[in-house]
């Protein structure tokens, strides 16, 4: 596997998004720049924060589109065809409904599962060939409560299993961004809470 260049959260920009469920991959993002202590720049022509450092002893972006949901991929593009980054090397970190809370899963493409965010990347990338870092929200009762679902906080004991997923995927960031995803999806696959 090749190694990640860039790191993308998904999310929803603006206060009244900032702890929803939907906003999981912005949440990934904020504790990754505490962690090395960096901090996301605007930049208008990528319609996003952004910023670079070393990890792994790699050149590490991430980004965080703020273009709302809906028009990640258009952020993502720009940003991949500037850059000149191959769509493999690419990792969209975002919440998933089709899991419970406590649970993360690493894949490497697939469909977007009705995720408008993954929907938007493939669709501006031209393949869903990307590497994805599913975070589980849970899922409402029915599906017509799914949008109202992702846009709402989730309750202070599921929001716990949320970000205990995301700090066990943060121990494993540098395997991650080294391309060592086979050994990184046993490890995260076998963490149940």
């Amino acid at each position: 596997m090749s190694s990640i260049r860039v790191l993308v959260g998904l999310g929803n920009p603006g206060k009244q998004y900032e702890r929803t469920r939907h906003n999981a991959g912005f949440r990934f993002l904020e504790r990754l720049c505490a962690a090395q202590r960096v901090a996301l720049r605007h930049e208008a022509r990528f319609q996003g924060d952004w910023t670079r450092f070393t990890l792994a002893e790699r050149d590490l972006w991430l980004l965080a589109p703020q273009t709302f949901m809906n028009h990640s991929g258009e952020s993502v593009q720009k940003f991949a065809h500037y850059y000149k980054i191959p769509v493999a090397q690419i990792l969209v970190v975002h919440d998933e409904i089709d899991l419970p809370p406590g649970t993360v899963r690493l894949k490497v493409g697939g469909g977007d599962g009705g995720h408008n965010g993954l929907k938007s990347v493939t669709a501006q990338l031209g393949t869903g060939e990307y590497v994805r870092l599913r975070l589980g929200v849970g899922r409402p009762a029915t599906s017509a409560q799914v949008e109202s679902y992702v846009l709402k906080r989730a309750p202070a004991p599921e929001q716990t299993l949320i970000d205990e997923t995301i700090s066990e995927s943060l121990r494993h960031i540098d395997d991650i961004v080294r391309g060592n995803l086979s050994k990184v999806m046993n490890l995260l696959h076998a963490h149940v809470r």
